[in-house]
């Protein structure tokens, strides 16, 4: 054991909307729905706290995740409202989110840091007056490192090429099997067992 508190509340970040369900900047939302279907939870739509929210429970802790439902600049309305009615630290909060300085097939976990001009992390970041929530960074990669043309702002709003999809989702599965380590408090043995896969 680590010593830090467990997660209690999972954030996957994204835009709202069918437009944007394929697009790069949705794939906290697309790990955030198969953990739900890994806990036996479902979303339902809870106005209060801006977000589409699914509550589950594990080993009779209760477990909390969340999809916002502003754009992804405004994330952390959501998140702020989560935090206090549930009356958790941002120790306790993990948020899931698109990287573009990983490839696709790469994810980091990590805790604290800056935002990276991540929108998204920026805005909760400011709404917990802390840098101290868990971040799960998926790749997306880069247009430059994957040799496209787009500005960055046009690359995370479109799909990702079937290769890069493949990769991205394999990258889902590692973070699925980790899930109960994370919600354990085991973070060192999440952090060895999905970074592990990074050097396949």
């Amino acid at each position: 054991m680590s010593g830090k508190p467990p997660i209690r509340l999972i954030i996957g970040l994204g835009n709202p909307g069918p437009q944007y369900e394929a697009t790069r900047h949705n794939a906290g939302f697309w790990l955030a729905d198969h953990l739900a279907d890994d806990l036996g939870a479902a979303f339902s739509l809870e106005k209060a706290f801006f977000s589409w929210v699914a509550k589950a429970r594990l080993a009779g802790e209760s477990v909390v995740l969340a999809k916002p439902t502003t754009f992804m600049n405004r994330s952390g309305q959501a998140a702020g409202a989560l935090m206090r009615f549930y009356k958790l630290t941002p120790e306790q909060v993990l948020v899931i989110h698109d990287e573009l300085d990983l490839l696709p097939g790469q994810v980091k976990l990590k805790q604290g840091g800056g935002h990276a001009g991540h929108n998204g992390l920026r805005d909760i970041q400011s709404a917990f007056s802390s840098p101290n929530f868990w971040r799960l960074r998926i790749g997306i990669g880069h247009p430059r490192t994957l040799g496209l043309a787009q500005d960055v702002a046009a690359f995370v709003l479109n799909a990702p090429r079937r290769e890069e999809l493949n990769e991205i989702e394999a990258v889902i599965d590692r973070c699925r099997a980790v899930a109960p380590a994370l919600l354990k408090g085991e973070y060192d043995q999440a952090v060895a067992q999905l970074h592990e896969g990074n050097r396949g």
